[in-house]
Protein backbone atom coordinates (compact mmCIF):
# COMPACT_ATOMS: atom_id res chain seq x y z
CA UNK A 1 0.00 0.00 0.00
CA UNK A 2 1.32 3.16 -0.93
CA UNK A 3 0.58 6.66 0.66
CA UNK A 4 0.95 10.06 -0.78
CA UNK A 5 4.29 12.02 0.14
CA UNK A 6 2.19 14.33 2.04
CA UNK A 7 1.06 12.17 4.48
CA UNK A 8 4.53 11.95 6.13
CA UNK A 9 5.10 15.77 6.48
CA UNK A 10 3.85 17.37 9.39
CA UNK A 11 2.19 20.73 8.44
CA UNK A 12 3.90 23.46 11.27
CA UNK A 13 2.09 26.14 10.22
CA UNK A 14 3.68 29.08 12.81
CA UNK A 15 0.85 31.80 13.95
CA UNK A 16 2.73 35.45 14.24
CA UNK A 17 2.11 34.88 17.75
CA UNK A 18 4.33 31.97 17.94
CA UNK A 19 6.65 34.00 15.79
CA UNK A 20 6.94 36.45 18.12
CA UNK A 21 7.56 34.10 21.07
CA UNK A 22 10.52 32.79 19.20
CA UNK A 23 11.88 36.31 18.83
CA UNK A 24 11.72 37.57 22.49
CA UNK A 25 13.49 33.22 23.13
CA UNK A 26 16.11 34.56 20.83
CA UNK A 27 16.70 37.86 22.32
CA UNK A 28 16.93 36.16 25.60
CA UNK A 29 18.93 33.74 24.79
CA UNK A 30 21.20 36.58 23.30
CA UNK A 31 21.64 37.82 26.42
CA UNK A 32 21.59 35.12 28.57
CA UNK A 33 18.29 36.00 30.26
CA UNK A 34 16.11 33.01 31.48
CA UNK A 35 12.15 32.13 31.83
CA UNK A 36 12.38 32.79 35.63
CA UNK A 37 14.05 36.34 35.18
CA UNK A 38 11.44 37.21 32.99
CA UNK A 39 8.60 35.58 35.29
CA UNK A 40 10.36 37.94 38.34
CA UNK A 41 10.43 41.63 35.96
CA UNK A 42 6.63 40.53 34.82
CA UNK A 43 5.70 39.55 38.06
CA UNK A 44 3.76 36.29 36.68
CA UNK A 45 4.58 32.64 37.22
CA UNK A 46 7.05 30.83 36.02
CA UNK A 47 4.03 28.58 33.97
CA UNK A 48 2.57 31.72 32.38
CA UNK A 49 5.84 32.78 31.13
CA UNK A 50 6.84 29.40 29.69
CA UNK A 51 3.92 29.40 27.88
CA UNK A 52 3.86 32.53 26.45
CA UNK A 53 7.27 32.20 25.24
CA UNK A 54 6.92 28.73 24.00
CA UNK A 55 3.66 30.24 21.76
CA UNK A 56 0.78 28.32 23.71
CA UNK A 57 -0.87 31.38 25.09
CA UNK A 58 -0.87 34.65 23.55
CA UNK A 59 1.34 37.84 25.12
CA UNK A 60 -0.61 40.71 26.61
CA UNK A 61 0.26 43.76 24.67
CA UNK A 62 1.46 45.45 27.80
CA UNK A 63 3.73 42.17 29.40
CA UNK A 64 5.26 42.22 25.63
CA UNK A 65 6.27 46.09 26.10
CA UNK A 66 7.47 45.56 29.10
CA UNK A 67 9.49 42.64 28.06
CA UNK A 68 11.23 45.17 24.85
CA UNK A 69 12.20 47.44 27.52
CA UNK A 70 13.26 45.10 29.97
CA UNK A 71 15.38 43.70 27.27
CA UNK A 72 16.32 46.85 26.26
CA UNK A 73 15.03 46.39 22.69
CA UNK A 74 12.28 48.49 20.46
CA UNK A 75 8.94 46.54 20.71
CA UNK A 76 8.96 47.21 17.01
CA UNK A 77 12.16 45.64 16.49
CA UNK A 78 10.25 42.33 18.11
CA UNK A 79 7.35 42.52 16.34
CA UNK A 80 9.21 43.14 13.07
CA UNK A 81 11.33 40.32 13.19
CA UNK A 82 8.49 37.68 14.32
CA UNK A 83 6.72 39.00 10.89
CA UNK A 84 9.96 38.27 8.65
CA UNK A 85 10.50 34.80 10.34
CA UNK A 86 10.07 31.95 8.05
Amino acid sequence: MSYPIWSNISTMETTYGQQVAAEVRAEMARQRRTGADLARHLNRSQQTVSRRLNGESPWDVDDLAAVAAWLGVDLDRLLSNAGTAA
